[in-house]
């Protein structure tokens, strides 16, 4: 374990009980409410950490859209560079949040978002998407795939040139969707001719442990090794996806199953390797990188899932902040070094 990491965590008093998804016998609580409401403490140290470091509100706009999808509608947070020119056009980037499907919502980024959309002059779409158990898949997926199409169709309202980039981005769960986008836009008309030009893809799970192959079995040994944590378990993985109720070998659930992989746009991929998904973003690398597709890819050692929400003021966590915002460059530079 990474021993900044490790003493921080042995003196946080939000960790001393664990962290389950089982509400107490003698709470009135349900597991969801339950596990909402643990997520959220989880992520508020980065919350507050990015609010300390946000950007002149005069360098940027921040406004809630409202978006139609099917049987309902759902908001996101745009965040747009001010910029002298009237005229301007930005990149953009289609944000998708963390929390096992279940939980999470666009506030628990926006701080740290608003901040790179002003370093890089790039505007961000933060999707809230709709959540299980609710709404079970593929309910918040679609919701998010409608999102990607409404920012390419309301480009020039988002002061947008997709030709300057049109990204795809989430953290664990919401990484997931947005490289099962990547597949589902690459193979649909409907971006013909404005195409995705890049994916951000943090801590990512790829495939069902129940449909994993036989071929990948062997490198696939994370969910194990870290099946009691911290920050994320085995089980917790495993409610969530129960809870989800997505078939495990739906390739958009497990991309890992999609018959192809080529062309899709380069991906900026990292992973943390004290994570039961280590093994899942490592093995996401290697077989884009079989398939054609550029990617350049960073491990965080000795560090679990999600360590960047909880101690953001760590190093590692200081890292992963400036290797996003790196990699987000890469991919505005076409994904070449």
């Amino acid at each position: 374990m990474d021993p900044e990491f490790a003493e921080a965590f042995a003196k946080d008093e939000r960790f001393k009980a664990g962290v389950s998804l089982d509400a107490p016998k003698d709470s009135n609580k349900s597991p969801i409410d339950l596990v909402r409401e643990q997520a959220a403490g989880l992520v508020q140290a980065a919350v507050s950490y990015h609010e300390k470091k946000l950007p002149p509100a005069s360098t940027y706009t921040a406004e809630d859209k409202t978006i139609a999808v099917e049987n309902g509608a759902i908001r996101a947070r745009c965040v747009i560079p001010v910029s002298a020119a009237a005229d301007a056009t930005f990149p953009v980037l289609v944000w998708f949040h963390s929390g096992g499907w279940v939980v999470g919502n666009p506030e628990q980024d926006d701080n740290h978002l608003r901040s790179v959309a002003v370093e890089l002059q790039i505007a961000i779409v933060n999707v809230d998407y709709r959540l299980a158990p609710e709404h079970p898949f593929p309910t918040g997926l679609n919701d998010a795939y409608a999102a990607l199409k409404w920012a390419a169709d309301n480009a020039a309202e988002l002061h947008v040139s997709l030709s300057k980039g049109f990204i795809v981005g989430g953290d664990s769960a919401g990484a997931n969707i947005a490289t099962t986008c990547a597949h589902l836009a690459r193979d649909d008309a409907f971006f013909a001719g404005r195409p995705l030009t890049g994916q951000l893809v943090r801590e990512p799970a790829v495939v069902h442990p129940h449909a994993c192959p036989p071929e990948y079995q062997a490198e696939l040994q994370s969910l194990e090794l870290f099946k009691d944590g911290p920050l994320l378990t085995k089980e917790a993985l495993l409610q969530c996806r129960a809870l989800l109720q997505a078939p495990p070998a739906e390739p958009r659930i497990s991309p890992l199953l999609f018959p192809s992989h080529a062309g899709l746009p380069p991906i900026f991929l990292t992973y943390n390797g004290a994570d039961p998904l280590r093994d899942d973003g490592k093995l996401w690398a290697r077989v884009l990188r079989e398939a054609g597709v550029a990617v350049k890819d960073v491990l965080y050692p000795g560090v679990p899932h999600g360590f960047y929400y909880s101690f953001p003021a760590i190093g590692l966590a200081k890292k992963a902040d400036q290797d996003l915002r790196d990699g987000l460059k890469w991919l505005l530079a076409g994904g070449k070094d």
